[in-house]
């Protein structure tokens, strides 16, 4: 398969399709608007794909950890690259290719500044092919293989707050620290992390899941209102469960995280980043990791967590696991457990 050159028009695709798989989370979308264009200000940035590379060469995640509610968080362009040459660095072996972690509206784009700065390439690839809350969600089960280490390295935040971190150890450690880093930073670290080969990746990650934020976007630009909603979730599979007005909501940013619920037409949607549960009148309607979105009910913007307000006239879409490029961490029980101590709503029956 040819190699694609990314363009503008690609970008925006990326970011808003991004933002829809996002579920929710997965970073705003003028911030993916913006790294995106500056990394076409910057070079020509090339999406290959996964076949291109042998089983052996090594693949590292770039990625951002932390609350994106948070009032203090702050990152500059070349945090993102910074991030990654510590990383190599500490490696001592050439990277072969980056990729992003999750699909959203910050996060889909993420790798293609990095990888203009730098010049190593950029795959057709994300960990994940949607955003979730926590850093062991977006690392390719690597939790199941024995005495791996995690190479880590975050850099955010300014003055006072300004920190560079790099840590090597177990996964769930590493990943523990560098949320904390992330809280340290003012928020929102950049992140360079969990070198792999190519043929791991591949068995636990999810190809592809590039092209399909873009052409979920191709979809939702394509049209407006209504029916960039309907094209949206016809591209997916999935449907449009609620519309109406926000009559209740909740958000508290606590460890790293937007934690809260929000109603909307007599659904309760819970969140921890991302929307983890839907239901109403007791029945389960989705359950993460489910894709569960919002967007503008007149404009079909997608409306993150981060952004909810009272008041706001929003549409409920919902696409079944199915549909979508998942890692296998999403069928690791493990994982999933600690969505249940969070939002305080059960989970795993519904998964397992």
């Amino acid at each position: 398969m040819a190699r694609i050159k990314l363009d503008e028009n690609m970008m925006e695709s990326a970011v808003f399709g991004g933002a829809v798989l996002g579920g929710g989370g997965g970073g705003w979308i003028e911030e993916g608007l913006q790294i995106g264009r500056l990394a076409l200000e910057l070079g020509e940035p090339e999406l290959r794909t996964i076949d291109e590379f042998a089983e052996d060469d090594t693949f590292v995640t770039v990625s951002l950890v932390g609350a994106p509610g948070a009032k203090d968080k702050f990152l500059k362009p070349i945090h993102y690259a910074r991030s990654l040459e510590m990383l190599a660095r500490g490696l001592g072996k050439p990277i072969s290719a980056i990729h992003t972690n999750e699909n959203g509206a910050g996060t889909t784009v993420n790798g293609w500044l990095q990888s203009v700065m730098t010049g190593i390439p950029l795959v057709d690839f994300a960990c994940n092919g949607r955003a979730h809350p926590t850093g062991t969600m977006g690392a390719l089960n690597l939790t199941e293989v024995e005495d791996y280490v995690s190479h880590q390295t975050a850099i955010g935040g300014k003055g006072d707050n300004y920190l560079e971190f790099a840590v090597s150890g177990s996964l769930g450690k590493a990943a523990s620290l560098v949320r904390k880093a992330s809280v340290e930073a003012g928020g929102l670290v950049a992140v360079a992390r969990n070198p792999v080969t190519a043929a791991y990746a591949k068995q636990n990650g999810a190809p592809g899941a590039i092209t399909q934020a873009i052409g979920v976007g191709e979809a939702l630009l394509g049209a407006k209102g209504e029916a960039a909603i309907a094209a949206v979730v016809d591209k997916l599979g999935g449907k449009v469960v609620a519309a109406g007005e926000v009559t209740e909501f909740e958000m508290e940013t606590t460890g790293g995280f937007d934690v809260g619920n929000v109603l909307i037409d007599g659904f309760e949607m819970t969140f921890w980043n991302e929307y983890m549960t839907l239901e109403k009148g007791g029945e389960r309607y989705a359950t993460f990791p489910d894709l569960i979105m919002t967007l503008d009910a007149k404009t079909a913007r997608p409306v993150v967590t981060a952004a909810l307000q009272k008041g706001q006239q929003l549409a409920v879409i919902a696409v079944p696991r199915e549909k979508l490029l998942l890692s296998s961490t999403m069928s690791n029980k493990a994982l999933m457990q600690p969505v249940e101590d969070i939002i305080k709503k059960p989970i795993l029956d519904y998964l397992f």
